[in-house]
């Protein structure tokens, strides 16, 4: 479940890192007047914060085209600028806060540049796919540095770039004859015709192709906004470029759809496939880095696995008590049957937000601000977002999932079944209060300045720690309850083994699919929309991880300072919304007043050594 308004502002931000050269007289200031003017007089880095994270808006916004070197330029002196200005604050005369925020600071510029150089290589792998994007980037570059425009040779070089797609199809179709090990000898022996004979075959992965059918659709939004800026206000402009334009961009779309088709394999009228970009060990090491987490791939799905053994376990005991012995898919089965009747599941939700309230005041667990109970809201989800999210999403507002009379028949039933009483009173405390709700309203009032560090691992970590303290303290009432928990706890473990076994390449993202209907109880479309939602490339790798995770970090810091009577519950809760969206790492630092030294590295085993 993710906070759409508050949560997934790093996730949601893509960084094809791109730029553009002009003149000088419009470049913005590389360094400010001294470190000091940034360097906030209460010790720590609120100012030099607001400062980067300001300029880097700016940077993103002004360097827009997709794949462009000059942005992976521009943008790679910008983070090696600013490392360098950090590295010049003087450690010794900052605070407990300013110490963490300098760590976070040169750990997210270091992941900046390495996510930089990723991008590159990424670029540089379907460059034979999009060999016309430079042409497109160059034009969307030229109008951004306010260049003469020359209609006729714009006209020129579209009615060229045309051609060349037509040269790139057949390429393309050659490399795919080649990799056919099976098709008709004579196919082998017949002799081609002297084009064919000059053709050089062109092969890609299907995650390349995927990869460059989304980045032809960002070019030729660059193209028509290019087109648009000219048209109609200059007439020569349009006599030269409106009927060329016009065709070249068909023809990008009408290429997109042939790499879609025929080199990644999506038929024709096949509607939200899931294709994926698995990332390998050294990118899922890196995200890793830049969370803090001192854990490798293969030791967090061994998290997963000792964590998913535990749910099963508990969901047999829970079976047995509903009449289902150790066949615990059938108690789910049994739970998804009591939902509440269509239209009826907006006054559950309430219901159910107000009972976890309750449930928080009365044990003390934390404070809960007035307004914060005053300003939260209900709002249907659409029937074409639930293909995506088939379970309500929070924050603010909450945005539920359920039937409308647009869906199939099949698609009704199932929302009704996955969107169920039980399902929906584990988790609705997860979305609002003392979930994500609760979290973007503190974080917007305590320390905003840090959300540049955000992290699911402390966004969704916290809303799911929140589940596991609950089960701890008896909130489930029955069985059907408990089957209802364990359900979302299942689902979260097994978030951890199939999205990083993904981005290992050792599952597929069918074989995904299957592991949450077998291995869970996930109706077959809500498991698609989940894996669909996991490996859209709107998400960071490490997303689907950092529920359970994140949550396992946070319950590690409960053991280490409630447990042992150093805080109270509402002390302990009261000072993590406090301290920002940051690597719960960091909260432990200073909740510990732990030492730090610039150099320091992630080391907490929160899991112990050996997972």
């Amino acid at each position: 479940m993710k906070n759409i308004r508050a949560f997934g502002a790093y996730a949601l931000i893509p960084v094809l890192a791109v730029g553009c050269s002009f003149s000088s007289a419009f470049q913005p200031s590389s360094s400010p007047a001294t470190v000091a003017d940034h360097t906030s007089s209460a010790g720590d880095l609120r100012e030099m914060l607001e400062r980067y994270a300001t300029d880097r808006s700016v940077l993103r916004r002004f360097y827009d085209a997709p794949v462009s070197p000059n942005r992976r330029e521009r943008m790679g002196r910008f983070y090696r600028e600013w490392n360098t200005r950090v590295e010049e604050v003087n450690f010794d005369t900052l605070n407990q806060d300013g110490r963490i925020e300098y760590i976070l600071f040169r750990n997210l510029l270091a992941y900046e540049l390495r996510r930089n150089d990723t991008d590159q290589k990424k670029a540089a792998e379907m460059a034979t796919l999009i060999p016309f994007a430079d042409a497109i980037i160059d034009l969307h570059e030229s109008r951004r540095e306010m260049k003469p425009i020359a209609p006729s040779k714009s006209a020129t070089l579209l009615t060229r770039l045309d051609e060349d797609i037509k040269k790139l199809r057949k390429a393309i179709e050659a490399g795919l004859k080649s990799k056919d090990k099976n098709k008709d000898k004579a196919d082998d022996d017949a002799k081609p015709d002297s084009d064919e004979e000059k053709i050089e075959p062109i092969t890609a992965t299907k995650s390349v192709a995927m990869r460059a059918v989304e980045t032809i659709g960002v070019l030729r939004k660059s193209l028509t906004t290019w087109f648009k800026h000219y048209d109609g206000y200059d007439p020569l402009f349009g006599w030269w470029v409106r009927e060329p334009h016009k065709k070249f961009d068909k023809s990008l779309d009408d290429y997109a759809k042939f790499l879609r088709e025929k080199v990644v394999g999506i038929k024709k009228d096949e509607k939200d496939p899931i294709v994926g970009d698995p990332l390998g060990t050294d990118a899922l090491l890196s995200d890793l880095a830049r969370e803090f987490i001192p854990y490798t791939p293969e030791e967090l799905i061994a998290i997963g696995e000792k964590e998913y053994a535990w749910c099963e376990a508990e969901m047999i005991k829970a079976s047995r008590e509903l009449g289902f012995g150790d066949n615990w898919l059938d108690a789910v089965e049994h739970v998804k049957t009591l939902h509440v009747p269509p239209g009826d599941q907006p006054r559950l939700i309430r219901e159910l937000a107000l009972e976890a309230i309750d449930f928080l005041e009365d044990r003390d667990l934390l404070t809960i601000p007035p307004l914060a109970k005053e300003i939260w809201r209900i709002e249907m989800m659409s029937p074409k977002r639930q293909k995506m999210t088939p379970f309500f999403t929070g924050g603010e507002v909450i945005s539920v999932a359920f039937p409308t009379d647009t869906m199939t028949h099949e698609e009704k039933v199932m929302s009704l079944r996955g969107n169920n009483i039980h399902f929906a009173r584990a988790v609705v405390h997860h979305e609002l209060i003392p979930g994500h709700h609760l979290q973007g309203f503190m974080t917007a009032r305590h320390k905003p300045y840090r959300r540049i560090f955000s992290t699911p691992f402390w966004g969704e970590g916290w809303a799911l720690y929140w589940e596991l303290l609950l089960w701890d303290l008896d909130f489930a009432r029955s069985a059907e309850d408990r089957v209802g928990m364990l359900f979302w706890r299942m689902h979260r473990c097994a978030r951890i083994i199939f999205s990083l076994k993904f981005h290992l390449e050792q599952m597929t993202a069918q074989e995904c699919v299957d592991f949450l209907v077998k291995r869970v109880g996930h109706e077959p479309e809500n498991a698609r929309a989940e894996v669909r939602r996991s490996f859209s490339g709107k998400y960071s790798p490490l997303y689907q991880c950092a529920y359970m995770l994140g949550g396992l970090q946070f319950r590690a810091l409960h053991k280490e300072l409630v447990a042992t009577g150093q805080m109270t519950s509402r002390q302990f809760h009261d000072a993590i919304l406090h301290e920002g969206r940051i690597p719960v790492e960091m909260v432990r630092a200073k909740l510990t007043n732990e030492p730090l030294t610039p150099d320091f590295a992630t080391r907490w085993k929160f899991y112990g050594e050996n997972p």
